[in-house]
């Protein structure tokens, strides 16, 4: 039995009024299907207040380029370095196989990337440099055809320089001057130029997952996120500083994006606890708005009896983002089973990984992490399968195919095995009945 206890317990859960977003984002998206490139633009000038260029030209993306100091290049070098490596390791995991099956019928694995990637870049409340990192890079090193960027402009100014510069070392094709359900939208249709995406990914606010959960299905994507959220384990050993810190480092992503402790030290839980409201109050303004709403609405401080215990509850919460600071790194690295990234140690922290340690920051959250893990190279590659075989070789498969296929009452299968067998061994007569 479960003694849990919660030294801090949220009001609220993630919830939006979904069945507005939902009617919202419908209506846009049918709008831009029917009408095209004249409907997104008027959506364009509605909620981006932007008039300019929709598809970057070279000499506006040299300009932009232009005003990025060196300094800033250097560190977004640096990052698109690692997550660069990192992709490569996981393309290294993905193979063409092939075996035989029995003498003469081969089998095989071949993984093709997917051609066109539409990948969004938030560029409102914060500009995400790290997210055209994660998802440019991870599909160039994947060997996608072509890959858009597409972030929303700023009246007056486009796309922030940052996020151009970005883009284009991380090898995107084409950048996009366009925001939420539109920019999908026109990702998604191809237009202004574009080849059909067939995938998207990057995250957004509720109105951009609203637009990738309806259109799923005609175009591939890389999952339907929610508020971003974190969980940190901590025992005794633990600095409630640094502990307090990181879950506040979270928590200023958004109100609504939540930040669980879950530790089986009361005094660290207190500590914490006491510790937060001055880190936020420390923060800037709209930072600390974010994170003070968060914390009051979302977060829990939850203290658990034991190591299995903290386990269980990490588990069960699933967290895109899982820090440890516990004792005996090796045991929670081998008993967690459901969160989108792992931190271990103190030494690291989910900023690392936001920003510029290498692997991805586009994960799973709303406890999807239970059966999914985040964006990676894999993503972008079409694992399919292939088959080839000689005659001799297809004769037990295709005698196995007819009699399954007429138990499963599929006359029509059936006959396309019965029609190889009498072309491939017309001297040979064959039991085909269904073997009840």
């Amino acid at each position: 039995m479960s003694r849990r206890e919660y030294l801090k317990k949220a009001t609220k859960t993630q919830t939006t009024d979904a069945s507005e977003v939902h009617e919202t984002v419908k209506t846009i998206l049918e709008e831009i299907e029917q009408i095209g490139e004249e409907k997104a633009l008027e959506y364009a000038k509605k909620f981006d207040k932007y008039e300019g260029n929709v598809i970057l030209t070279q000499e506006e993306i040299d300009a932009a380029i232009a005003l990025v100091p060196d300094k800033l290049k250097a560190d977004i070098q640096f990052a698109h370095d690692n997550v660069r490596r990192f992709a490569e390791l996981q393309k290294g995991t993905v193979a063409n196989v092939e075996m035989e099956i029995s003498p003469g019928f081969v089998a095989g694995q071949k993984a093709i990337p997917v051609d066109a990637v539409g990948c969004y870049v938030p560029g409102g409340r914060y500009s995400h440099i790290a997210s055209a990192i994660m998802t440019v890079t991870t599909a160039k090193v994947a060997g996608c055809s072509h890959i858009t960027a597409c972030s929303p402009p700023q009246p007056g100014v486009g796309v922030a320089p940052a996020i151009v510069y970005t883009a284009q070392i991380c090898g995107a094709d084409k950048i996009m001057a366009m925001g939420g359900v539109q920019g999908v939208a026109s990702m998604t249709l191809g237009l202004f130029g574009l080849p059909k995406a067939n995938i998207l990914v990057g995250p957004g606010n509720q109105y951009v997952a609203e637009a990738k959960r309806i259109l799923f299905g005609r175009v591939g994507m890389d999952m339907i996120a929610g508020p971003t959220e974190s969980l940190v384990i901590a025992d005794k050993t633990a600095d409630a500083h640094i502990v307090a810190t990181d879950l506040v480092s979270q928590a200023e992503h958004g109100y609504n994006s939540p930040v669980w402790l879950v530790t089986n030290d009361r005094a660290l839980g207190e500590k914490v606890i006491e510790i937060v409201p001055g880190l936020i109050a420390d923060l800037p303004d709209m930072n600390k708005r974010n994170a003070e709403a968060a914390w009051r609405d979302y977060a829990e401080v939850i203290l658990c009896s034991d190591r299995e215990e903290m386990a269980t509850t990490s588990d069960e919460h699933a967290p895109e983002h899982l820090t440890v600071q516990a004792e005996d790194l090796d045991y929670w690295l081998g008993r967690l089973k459901s969160y989108g990234s792992l931190f271990l140690g103190e030494e690291t922290t989910v900023a690392y990984g936001d920003k510029a340690s290498g692997p991805n920051h586009v994960l799973p959250t709303s406890r999807a992490a239970g059966y999914t893990g985040g964006l990676s190279v894999h993503k972008f590659m079409k694992i399919v399968t292939w088959q080839r075989t000689t005659r001799d070789a297809s004769k037990d498969i295709a005698i196995a195919t007819a009699r399954i296929s007429r138990l499963e009452g599929m006359e029509g299968h059936a006959r396309s095995a019965d029609v190889r067998l009498a072309k491939y061994f017309p001297e040979e007569t064959f039991d085909l009945k269904a073997v009840e």
